[in-house]
């Protein structure tokens, strides 16, 4: 279930699940019942300030130290969700687009002097995985990421935009016995299918913004 109340996103998983992210708040391999995410401006964040620090004390606050968590500029109301299910495999994706410092992989930009944007999205699977079944889990939704990304036809002087420069994912799935997740398999499938349709309506719609914007 997800609940907005800006400038939080709260995606309750259901139940306590291994969570694999390099999220702010509790990255790694941990154990979560829920993944957050939090609106900020640059003026949240001057340059001197303890970021994660900070966070925490948000996060405790809210009495939410124990969710992974990201930080975001997207406006949180513009989230994307979709959902899929292959062979009895349920997958749900949620996911911030903000392509506003936007890369192609193996180049660099300066946004130095500009607002950073990021793709924030978190997973969740129903399929029961071995640790090394998260990690090839996460190598898809990263996948499906770019292939998003990719197909929203954002032009840089490197090339087509792969992602940001401020990307996270958050992958949570049940511990099982599953070690496979791979584009061959039905976990993959649905994992892909979720991903990719959240991330790519996200971009789209952050396209059509910021054309209209530029029309203006």
């Amino acid at each position: 279930m997800v609940t907005l109340e800006r400038p939080w996103i709260e995606f309750n998983l259901g139940a306590d699940m291994q969570v694999l992210s390099w999220a702010v708040n509790r990255p790694g391999l941990v154990t979560a019942r829920r993944i957050l995410w939090r609106e900020v401006r640059n003026s949240d964040l001057p340059r001197d300030l303890d970021v994660t620090e900070w966070f925490v004390g948000k996060l405790s606050a809210r009495g939410c130290d124990d969710a992974v968590a990201f930080l975001t500029s997207r406006d949180v109301r513009h989230y994307c969700e979709a959902s899929a299910e292959v062979e009895g495999i349920q997958t749900h994706a949620v996911a911030t687009v903000g392509l506003s410092n936007a890369e192609r992989v193996g180049s660099r930009m300066d946004y130095s002097h500009r607002t950073w944007g990021t793709i924030n999205v978190a997973l969740r699977l129903s399929q029961g995985l071995t640790h090394a079944g998260l990690i090839e889990a996460m190598s898809i939704a990263v996948q499906a990421r770019t292939a998003a990304v990719m197909e929203a036809d954002i032009d840089l002087p490197s090339g087509t935009a792969t992602g940001t420069g401020t990307d996270c994912v958050a992958v949570a799935a049940p511990t099982g016995a599953t070690s496979y997740a791979g584009l061959h398999t039905a976990t993959g499938e649905a994992i892909g299918k979720a991903v990719y349709q959240a991330v790519h309506a996200g971009a789209l719609e952050w396209n059509s913004i910021n054309r209209r914007a530029a029309d203006a």
